[in-house]
């Protein structure tokens, strides 16, 4: 029998020589790393953080946009339907907000799109429709959400929409050709006013689906019986609804009284208050803001009251953007009641567009 002695590998002193270069490259540039330099090079490479540019700015009403943007490597796609948080440096602080993605899966140059409508003295909303420009860098991260249509698709669908809350429905309409008995009631003050009116006109034209406009200036709200009316088989479909918090109770409302609350699927711009608390004083560790906040309102509302900017996409009708950590003290969550408590340090995770005071409570923001 013949032993063979493994050859010497040459690959650890290669590694090792590498490492000691970093090493010297690192002392030579710092306080700057050389993945610092590098992001200035190549923002959307492999294992750097991930981040999208602003390839086109595409206006679609006078106050709404479409932000085509191209993710970094690191991005792992979404479901339409899904929404992203997007960070953009506005006059010189970081702003997170969440959108939904609006794009075709089948876009061939690997872009994505968010579609946002300027809210008025929105910063952030206001800042990418009116004033970003191409080749802005933004920081990403993933898709998520559930607002999506299950695999098993509905024979017969029926979208409810209002304002921006056509967005969401928009990715499920580009992306799911083979829905073959869509009705889409769609609310906004004229007619101008409707994002991706055009499309959405040629989809109905090409008999797609069946669209209802309602233009508020002129018409008023809609309401769950008239909607009934206009679409009489509405309670033999599966329904997905986005809009205004208004809107959605009364839907839910009508829902829950014919029998077919089930199969209802509602994505919220803001929650509904259910029960107050005794309120306290919050303080936030970063900023170094000190505040009193009543039991009844949400600690992001108190927030920005005071003056303080705060991370949300609640207004876009997405939720969990304005997540931030409960360092010290309790918290009452609106909607059920239930308190959730933080010892120094712990940085239990809030929804402070849900959460009030309930006595002294700390935020690391």
């Amino acid at each position: 029998m013949t032993t063979t002695v493994p050859r010497p590998t040459t690959a650890r002193p290669r590694v090792a020589l590498r490492d000691r270069v970093l090493r010297l490259v690192e002392l030579a540039t710092t306080p700057l790393l050389p993945s610092d330099y590098l992001d200035l090079v190549d923002p959307l490479r492999s294992g750097a953080d991930l981040r999208g540019r602003i390839e086109a700015v595409i206006p679609e009403t006078r106050d709404a946009a479409t932000i085509v943007i191209r993710p970094g490597r690191g991005w792992k796609g979404h479901r339409p339907g899904q929404y992203i948080r997007i960070g953009i440096d506005v006059d010189g602080v970081r702003q997170w907000r969440a959108y939904s993605l609006t794009s075709d899966l089948g876009r061939t140059d690997g872009c994505i799109t968010v579609t946002v409508k300027a809210i008025p003295g929105g910063k952030v909303s206001n800042h990418l429709v009116h004033r970003t420009d191409p080749g802005t860098v933004l920081q990403l991260d993933q898709a998520a959400g559930e607002f999506c249509l299950p695999d098993q698709h509905p024979e017969k669908a029926l979208f409810i929409t209002a304002g921006s809350g056509i967005t969401p429905v928009m990715g499920m309409l580009r992306n799911h050709p083979e829905l073959t008995d869509v009705v889409l009631v769609h609310s906004a003050p004229t007619e101008d006013d409707v994002v991706f009116g055009a499309e959405l006109r040629a989809l109905a034209a090409d008999g797609r689906i069946r669209l209802v406009e309602q233009h508020t200036d002129t018409a008023g709200m809609l309401d769950a019986p008239a909607i009934a009316a206009l679409v009489p088989d509405l309670h033999e479909r599966s329904t997905w609804a986005c809009g205004p918090v208004g809107m959605l109770e009364a839907l839910e409302a009508h829902w829950e009284t014919v029998g077919v609350a089930e199969r209802l699927y509602t994505e919220r711009f803001r929650p509904a208050v259910l029960v107050t608390g005794e309120g306290g004083t919050v303080s936030f560790a970063k900023s170094g803001t000190t505040l009193e906040a009543d039991g009844a309102t949400p600690i992001l509302d108190a927030a920005e009251d005071a003056g303080l900017l705060m991370p949300s996409g609640c207004r876009m009708g997405i939720c969990f953007g304005c997540v931030l950590p409960l360092r010290e003290g309790a918290v009452r969550d609106l909607r059920n009641g239930e308190i959730t408590t933080a010892a120094p340090g712990d940085g239990v995770l809030i929804q402070t567009c849900v959460s009030a005071a309930a006595g002294a409570c700390d935020i690391d923001h």
